[in-house]
């Protein structure tokens, strides 16, 4: 009971500080509490549609009736407008709120609550093709068929561009933890943590990352937000609220918030890593004996087979490839290894030595905490582009079909390259590589798209849509064609540059 307590007592959530109560468990009549004790007067629907970005529908309560109809029933809203493969002729949905995702918006001059909606069909059914309701889907299959929990969270990496001048200017490509006053935008990031918390958001840190480039009279400084791991509805529920939070505070500082995946060509780009880990029991099994265990390099052999593919979800527009190249931190070769940023799943760190390092950095002191492990595996092919209600489902799929493949473990022995540098780049030319453009990335969607429609999953009309997406790009080569053609890119840079 303490721990539950402590959950609540230090939670910024104002929903969980009134109710006394974790969002999980919240429920109508709570909300309907919330919003009378507090004289909430706007309530707000928010959604995610086919473009990746949060949606908003405004009621203006009224009275209590009111609102408990509202939040009963849900509202009316035209589907063809959200989602663009949906016939006009008959394109109404419903969106219903899901409560344990209130929130207050930390932006609203006037008390305002923020409430995620779930799509659903004509019939009151869940809408088969919402991404949502895909990622639920996905996840509820997992958990059925391998009797394991999944967990994962997004490290959300982003530029802001400003026009700032300094007497502590940056160091180009040096701007990995930096502090204040040599990064600049130290103040707004804390700022956005504190608001991302305020809003439900679970984080882990957030700090200056190596991106620091000046164009012309303009300043780039990156920056990352990592979050914690949790249920994969609510890693994606965060990382579309956090997006939202930074474009918000962007117009407050009169800056330009960029989640690209790059910003010009020679610098780093911005990436969308996913961690993974699976839970047996509410323990995380990913290691055993010290090391990486049976199913957790079973999961990463099921993402390596799929990693193509995966693309399709994860690197959505143009500039998307042009941030896959070798020697930028970002990966090129499907592979896995310890500690390598170059290999496409990487094994980080995970406490699993047997060093009491507390005990070292503070003589006389001791580590009295039992903790479960904390290892992870990390998916570092996405970027801010990414379909992450898609990519998260797709991965789900990957990492299940990878437990449950009897040459899961031969597959992930023969794509290991470990952490020395050199061991990878003698073995490169033996590995397959990632797609080089969002054309060929719906080539391998189309090749692997039974994977994923498997126990119907993804429905077919959202993997079509996505191979017409992607082919529209019409983007083969793209990066031998621009090569040298400086114009070119930044006017490519500048058409995506305000990506899902």
């Amino acid at each position: 009971m303490g721990a539950y307590n402590e959950q609540i007592n230090l939670n910024p959530n104002p929903l969980v500080q009134e109710l006394q109560k974790l969002p999980e468990t919240f429920t109508l009549e709570d909300i309907l509490r919330f919003v009378e004790v507090k004289q909430i007067q706007m309530l707000n629907f928010r959604y995610v549609a086919e473009d990746g970005r949060l949606k908003t529908l405004n009621f203006v309560i009224n009275s209590l009736e009111h609102l408990r109809s509202i939040l009963t029933c849900g509202e009316r809203v035209d589907g063809s407008s959200l989602f663009s493969f949906m016939e006009a002729g008959s394109s109404d949905l419903y969106v219903v709120p899901r409560y344990r995702t209130a929130f207050m918006n930390p932006f609203s001059d006037e008390p305002s609550l923020e409430i995620l909606c779930s799509f659903f069909d004509h019939n009151g059914e869940l809408l088969k093709s919402a991404p949502e309701n895909i990622l639920r889907n996905a996840y509820a299959q997992f958990k059925e068929q391998t009797g394991l929990t999944f967990k994962t969270l997004g490290e959300l990496e982003y530029y802001v561009n400003s026009r700032r001048e300094s007497i502590f200017p940056a160091t180009d490509q040096k701007g990995y933890h930096e502090s204040e006053p040599f990064a600049k935008f130290e103040e707004m990031r804390k700022e956005a943590l504190r608001l991302i918390a305020y809003c439900g958001g679970k984080i882990k840190y957030g700090h200056s990352e190596v991106g620091n480039f000046t164009v012309g009279e303009e300043a780039f400084e990156q920056h990352e937000i990592e979050f914690l791991p949790c249920d994969p509805e609510s890693a994606v529920d965060q990382l579309v609220i956090a997006k939202w939070v930074l474009r918000m505070l962007a117009e407050q500082y009169m800056v330009e918030i960029s989640f690209a995946p790059k910003i010009t060509v020679g610098k780093a780009g911005s990436g969308l890593h996913f961690h993974m880990l699976a839970e047996k029991d509410g323990r995380n099994i990913m290691i055993e004996d010290g090391k990486l265990s049976p199913t957790a390099r079973k999961m990463v052999a099921g993402i390596l087979e799929m990693a193509d593919a995966l693309t399709a979800f994860g690197n959505t527009i143009p500039t998307s490839y042009l941030r896959l190249v070798p020697h930028q931190e970002a990966p090129t070769n499907i592979c896995w290894g310890d500690r390598n940023r170059s290999a496409l799943v990487r094994v980080p760190l995970g406490w699993t030595g047997k060093s009491n390092m507390i005990a070292q950095a503070n003589p006389g002191m001791s580590n009295d905490l039992n903790e479960d492990s904390k290892q992870t595996i990390e998916f570092r092919a996405p970027d801010g582009s990414a379909n992450i209600h898609l990519l998260v489902a797709a991965l789900i799929v990957a990492c299940g079909r990878g437990i449950a493949s009897d040459n899961a473990l031969e597959v992930a022995e023969k794509l290991y390259v470990n952490g020395n540098i050199f061991t990878y780049e003698e073995k490169k030319d033996q590995l397959e590589q990632l797609p080089e453009s969002c054309s060929e990335s719906a080539d391998r969607l189309a090749e692997k798209r039974a994977f994923l429609e498997e126990n119907n999953i993804f429905p077919p009309e959202v993997i079509d849509h996505t191979i017409k997406i992607l082919k529209n790009y019409n983007d083969e080569k793209l990066s031998e064609r621009l090569f040298g053609k400086d114009e070119e890119i930044r006017k490519l840079v500048l058409q995506y540059i305000h990506c899902q």
